[in-house]
């Protein structure tokens, strides 16, 4: 039987804590495509609708795509932005109809002017147009904020299961091979969830969250269970959502999804303190960069400036601090800073030149640098691996030596995820001995094998891992760490 299935992508990472705003050319600047027109440049999150694609091709079904749109992470989206969005997909789903279904990759952690769940709202609009019985299938950040909207609304929804998001096709896959049970089997996917009353950050690259994921995945397919995700939550957001929760979708069961996602959040809330990464200060770094003699270098992750969580990308305080300490054969990237690579492109590679890097959108960027430097590298047009094969525009790129570092800046802002974020602008990051990665545990799966070891390194900034200082006012106070006990009575 020929089958239709409706298609879209819409989110980004909200930082409500960030004061930079996402508009319309955030999602220009990042990914902003209509009916499959990015070619061969599939964006992150677009990932997944070529997947759903091409399975769909291959049983005869018919797909009708509808919009691809994701933002780097930023503050909340302006409202008539989301709007238009929200709309534009209704509206392609109403002249799509009748559908058989309707296949979602969202963020998760959206939010709007006005929608504290911006991802939730469009679900809900999504389900009022195609009613009650239609199968709507969600794939997740696991980052995702997820509550009752998204809940009530969906089918079933999977989340990524690593961090870094290396799986983000696998996840697309296991959304579809769902939705072929439904079909083919009348399966009927039931969600059960547990509220794990915790936040933080949760590498899947350490132990005990290693183990912990291996073991969710290992119960999917048997008995009647179809999928386990672990949400993370996005600890910027602040939420009434927010914080992080076991979520599972079995095969017309519901007591028994969530019997199992009591037992496993209980396990997950159970290691909590051990999940949570080790941060060191910037003096414990720099003394750690100063005696650093090991032929890889030492990776250093500037978490609190990740792009990807909604930093500007532009902070200092390490450089400064390599340049205080005068430690030299380093390596720093990527600077948001437009103004600097204009200059570098004006004079050209081999010029030398005073340009002020970074320190440009506020009091969290840190001071802005005035350096004599020398143009090392440039490159136009510039785009970075992403994970599963895509691609992450960057914009025009150039690289500064500055007191044996170097310096490599950006026109678009992106975190830095991977090892061509140097090599675009001609430098070798295995070569240096010390290297800075702006970013939270992305750039995990590219610098892990070429490190001697990786230090992250707590900052002021947006993305400052220290949620116990922040201002929540819609957010649950009664998790951990806030709390010592948040199930005590």
């Amino acid at each position: 039987m020929t089958r239709k299935i409706f298609t879209a992508t819409l989110g980004t990472e909200t930082n409500t804590f960030s004061s930079l705003p996402t508009g319309l050319r955030l999602f220009e600047e990042t990914c902003l495509f209509r009916k499959a027109s990015y070619g061969d440049r599939v964006p992150m999150f677009g990932l997944p609708l070529a997947v759903w694609r091409k399975r769909a091709e291959a049983r005869g079904w018919t797909i009708v795509e509808s919009l691809c749109a994701f933002a780097q992470p930023a503050g909340k989206t302006v409202k008539k932005v989301y709007e238009s969005f929200r709309d534009e997909i209704i509206a392609d789903l109403k002249a799509a109809l009748p559908v058989d279904a309707v296949l979602l990759s969202l963020h998760g952690a959206m939010v709007a002017e006005g929608y504290d769940d911006a991802e939730g709202d469009l679900l809900a609009h999504v389900r009022r147009v195609v009613g009650p019985d239609t199968p709507i299938g969600v794939e997740l950040d696991l980052h995702g904020n997820v509550g009752p909207l998204k809940l009530d609304n969906a089918s079933w929804i999977v989340l990524f299961k690593e961090y870094p998001h290396i799986d983000v096709k696998e996840r697309a896959e296991e959304v579809f091979t769902i939705l072929e049970a439904v079909f083919d089997r009348g399966a009927r996917p039931v969600m059960g969830w547990y509220d794990c009353r915790t936040v933080g950050l949760f590498h899947t690259t350490r132990q005990p969250m290693r183990g912990f994921v291996d073991k969710c995945a290992a119960l999917e397919g048997k008995d009647g269970v179809l999928s386990v995700s672990v949400i993370h939550g996005f600890p910027w957001a602040d939420v009434p959502d927010m914080g992080s929760k076991l979520l599972v979708v079995a095969d017309g069961d519901r007591a028994k999804a969530e019997r199992l996602a009591t037992e496993l959040g209980r396990e997950f809330y159970a290691m909590r303190a051990e999940t949570q990464p080790p941060y060191a200060t910037l003096d414990q770094a720099m003394a750690r960069a100063a005696s650093h003699n090991l032929p890889k270098p030492l990776v250093i992750a500037d978490v609190s400036d990740n792009a990807g969580g909604g930093g500007a990308s532009d902070s200092t305080f390490i450089l400064q601090a390599m340049r205080e300490r005068g430690i030299k054969d380093g390596a720093i990237a990527t600077f948001w800073d437009p103004m600097a690579v204009r200059i570098a492109f004006e004079v050209g590679e081999g010029a030398e030149v005073d340009v002020r890097i970074g320190g440009k959108l506020g009091v969290m960027s840190g001071p802005a640098l005035d350096l004599r430097a020398k143009v090392i590298g440039l490159k136009r047009d510039a785009t970075t691996h992403g994970f599963g094969g895509s691609r992450v525009p960057m914009g025009d790129m150039a690289a500064f030596e500055v007191d044996g570092i170097a310096v490599v800046c950006s026109t678009l802002r992106a975190q830095c995820k991977s090892v061509d974020a140097f090599t675009n602008v001609g430098v070798d990051p295995s070569m240096r001995k010390v290297v800075v990665v702006k970013s939270m545990q992305h750039f995990h799966a590219e610098y892990a094998p070429v490190a001697s070891e990786i230090l992250y390194v707590a900052v002021p900034g947006a993305v400052a891992p220290d949620f116990r200082s922040m201002t929540y006012t819609k957010a649950p106070r009664k998790q951990w760490p806030f709390v010592p006990d948040p199930f005590a009575a």
